[in-house]
């Protein structure tokens, strides 16, 4: 039971009770974009809340696990032991292109509005391998890159792309307001792969 609450308490501290952030937006950077992002919208115990998950090889997605509950009947694959990461099954044959996170580099990230609608956010990284806050007694300390932006709830699960290249960098995963800066949290691509690497592997 405390496990459950726990993870409640996480989903709660990085979607936040505010509508998400971003702009509206009516397009991706490019079309490989367009077909590998997943809205993810529900309801949990408390509110209606959004995320978004991303296509990142052929029949394979990625969102956080904090969303799990949202995605209905999918064909998990399994969810990462020590990240916020779950994998599903797609019918989906996108293959993005991917690159490592630069400090400077410009960067889009996309989520999804409460009606499905498509959010975008524009920043900047400014820290690689950054510590997070943990949310609860049980979590795993986490780290991850980091980009200056106006994302936030609604972005949870969704892609870090690069600004000029459109590769997939990262995929968000929580947020924090310091010094009136929105501070995006994203796990790099090199560690997305190895934790589906690793549950791969472990399958029969």
């Amino acid at each position: 039971m405390r496990r459950v609450l726990c993870a409640a308490f996480v989903m709660l501290a990085l979607a936040g009770c505010a509508s998400p952030s971003g702009e509206a937006a009516s397009g991706f950077i490019d079309g490989m974009a367009a077909r590998a992002f997943i809205p993810v919208t529900g309801r949990s115990v408390l509110l209606h809340d959004s995320a978004a998950a991303f296509v990142i090889e052929p029949g394979i997605a990625v969102t956080n696990a904090h969303v799990a509950d949202f995605l209905g009947a999918r064909a998990v694959i399994g969810r990462s032991r020590d990240y916020d990461l779950m994998f599903f099954r797609v019918e989906n044959n996108a293959a993005p292109a991917v690159m490592a996170p630069a400090i400077g580099e410009n960067v889009i990230a996309y989520g999804t509005d409460l009606h499905g609608g498509l959010r975008v956010a524009r920043g900047v990284v400014r820290g690689l391998d950054m510590p997070v806050e943990t949310r609860c007694r049980t979590c795993n300390a986490q780290t991850g890159f980091v980009y200056i932006g106006d994302a936030g709830p609604g972005f949870s699960g969704g892609p870090v792309l690069d600004a000029a290249s459109g590769a997939l960098v990262g995929i968000t995963f929580g947020y924090d307001d310091v010094d009136g800066q929105r501070r995006m949290y994203a796990y790099p691509m090199s560690r997305v792969r190895a934790e589906l690497d690793q549950l791969l592997h472990r399958l029969p």
